[in-house]
């Protein structure tokens, strides 16, 4: 399973959000209400949340675990009240009734929520992120580039080596209550009685929001929409895929401000194996008209998967621009620019052709307020 690390500023942050089993980031409303694409980025990791997946939490180089989402009602992920997901300044007097964080006017602020549970426990021995890193070097890529973010997910290879790192450390606290921070039921009995469908989080709101015409004005908007849409439709266009993530890293490391970053990267087990992974996915989005200078982007990202994840097996993955619509030239030439020819086996070896690279236009139906999207052919 996948896994997500909140960084936090303080111990009695940490003490609250783990009593209560729900964490939310702040998020303060532009003036102009709109959402801006940091806004809307923060929409799409938590769309990407999974029941089951792992939580963590980081503060001042310590790292403490572990839990997991859990579904309270409705889902793992929630609005934290009724059009939570429209960027206006509410009044928290009439409105302190229907939140589910609500302890002051500050919850205004806490737009989407997530709950979880400790799975095994929540242990107070926090692990120094060296310690970590040096643990398994090889499986650490999201947490080297923590840096000002609210939070990050981790896939099933760093989770597991950070839930190993964790437990191993904490392997005499396993059922020592003592050593665990506590839990209350409270909040989660709170999302109980105040669940309906309007605290059901997705994308609607936002690319209403972001729309102009049949178009969307931010690329992270689509970002968000299409990871909503992926989630929903496992028959769609796109495919199923069990694990979601957007701006993941596809460079070497550097400073983290001028890392390359995949906008959505994915992959999909095996059908029943879920240790096994079949297929990696990456999309390149463009919001308006893509040119050829896209195709060479999203073959650079394609190439580190390969040297990364897939180690020289091109045929594990499977790439996709999404835009508004290509230029002739793309399509004309998209067969010839990615392809990538390589070689499988040593008794004998065998030769192999890449070239399953997808167009897909993307568009904004007014009437359904959904995206929408079609194949170039």
């Amino acid at each position: 399973m996948a896994g997500y690390i909140f960084t936090l500023n303080n111990i009695d942050s940490l003490n609250k959000i783990i009593e209560d089993g729900i964490y939310s980031t702040n998020l303060n409303i532009p003036k102009n209400n709109t959402w801006k694409p940091h806004h809307e980025g923060t929409l799409a990791d938590y769309l990407s949340m999974t029941e089951g997946d792992n939580v963590y939490f980081f503060i001042k180089r310590k790292i403490y675990g572990i839990g997991k989402l859990i579904t309270i009602a409705g889902d793992c992920k929630l609005l934290n009240f009724p059009k939570a997901d429209i960027p206006i300044v509410n009044d928290y007097k009439n409105l302190q009734d229907k939140m589910i964080l609500n302890s002051s006017e500050e919850n205004l602020k806490n737009r989407f929520i997530c709950t979880f549970i400790g799975a095994p426990a929540f242990f107070k021995e926090g692990i120094d992120m060296d310690d970590v890193l040096e643990s398994n070097p090889n499986a650490f890529k999201m947490l080297r580039v923590l840096w000002k973010l609210s939070f990050i997910k981790i896939d099933d290879i760093e989770n597991k080596a950070l839930f190993d790192m964790i437990l191993k450390s904490n392997e005499k606290y396993i059922n020592n209550h003592l050593f665990h921070f506590n839990f209350s039921s409270n909040m989660h009995n709170r999302v109980k009685q105040l669940y309906n469908e309007e605290y059901t989080l997705n994308s609607k709101n936002t690319l209403i929001l972001a729309a102009q015409n049949n178009e969307i004005k931010h690329e992270m908007a689509i970002e968000a929409g299409l990871i909503d849409y992926i989630k929903k439709n496992s028959s769609g266009i796109f495919g199923r895929w069990d694990y979601l993530s957007h701006q993941v890293v596809a460079s070497p490391f550097k400073p983290v401000d001028y890392m390359d970053k995949m906008d959505v990267f994915g992959y999909r087990f095996i059908e029943g194996y879920k240790s096994t992974i079949s297929k990696y996915l990456v999309v390149e989005i463009k919001k308006d008209v893509a040119n050829v200078d896209v195709v060479n982007q999203v073959m650079k990202y394609v190439d580190w998967v390969n040297r990364e994840y897939s180690y020289g097996d091109y045929n594990m993955i499977e790439a996709f621009i999404v835009a508004k619509d290509f230029e002739m030239e793309v399509i004309e030439l998209k067969d010839s620019i990615a392809k990538r020819n390589f070689t499988q086996g040593r008794r004998p070896p065998i030769s192999h052709e890449w070239s399953n690279l997808r167009l897909i236009k993307y568009s904004y139906n007014i009437d359904s307020q959904q995206l929408e999207f079609e194949e170039v052919i």
